[in-house]
């Protein structure tokens, strides 16, 4: 995981050498919507590692991305309760459990693995604690590699979060 290795890094010009220098590549292409949705739905499609905006008539805009490694995918539809740009991280108690040492709160910036936005995904009124959000290791994105979350080039994400409005239907498949 990146913010391990970065976290406890004390020398900057170490630490400068790892910041990433660039965005990551930009995935989104239009294909012809699987289900018939309403515009402004998300469909996620975890087995192919996917993330489809339904656009009007039978057109989507489909993002690679990066999903849950085993154990860690789940189903169901959840709506987008927030967004936020530039987000600070703090690891779910669940996560800190598992990966003893990791920090409180990661703010915001090259060393935060949520990136350069934070989609947060709701049940109802509570936080799931699952996000759509950017990455600096983009090397996870089209891979099983999160611990539940949907990671995206932080281009992608920034598109993304453009196009999205709060209150939008996510479908995960």
């Amino acid at each position: 995981m990146l913010i391990l290795g970065l976290v406890g890094l004390a020398d900057g010009a170490e630490a400068s050498n790892r910041v990433p220098r660039d965005l990551g590549p930009s995935t989104a292409t239009i294909v012809t919507a699987e289900h018939s949705y309403p515009p402004g739905t998300i469909v996620v499609l975890s087995d192919k590692r996917t993330l489809d905006l339904v656009l009007s008539g039978n057109r989507a805009l489909r993002y690679k991305i990066g999903v849950g490694r085993d154990g860690f995918r789940w189903s169901g539809v959840v709506k987008v309760g927030r967004k936020t740009e530039w987000p600070d991280w703090r690891p779910p108690a669940e996560m800190k459990a598992r990966v003893p040492g990791l920090p409180e709160l990661v703010p915001a910036g090259p060393f935060n693995p949520m990136g350069a936005r934070g989609i947060y995904l709701f049940r109802g009124n509570a936080d799931t604690l699952y996000r759509i959000h950017g990455t600096n290791e983009q090397s996870t994105v089209g891979e099983f590699a999160s611990s539940g979350c949907f990671r995206m080039s932080n281009a992608d994400v920034i598109d993304l979060y453009k196009r999205v409005k709060v209150g939008a239907t996510v479908v995960v498949k």
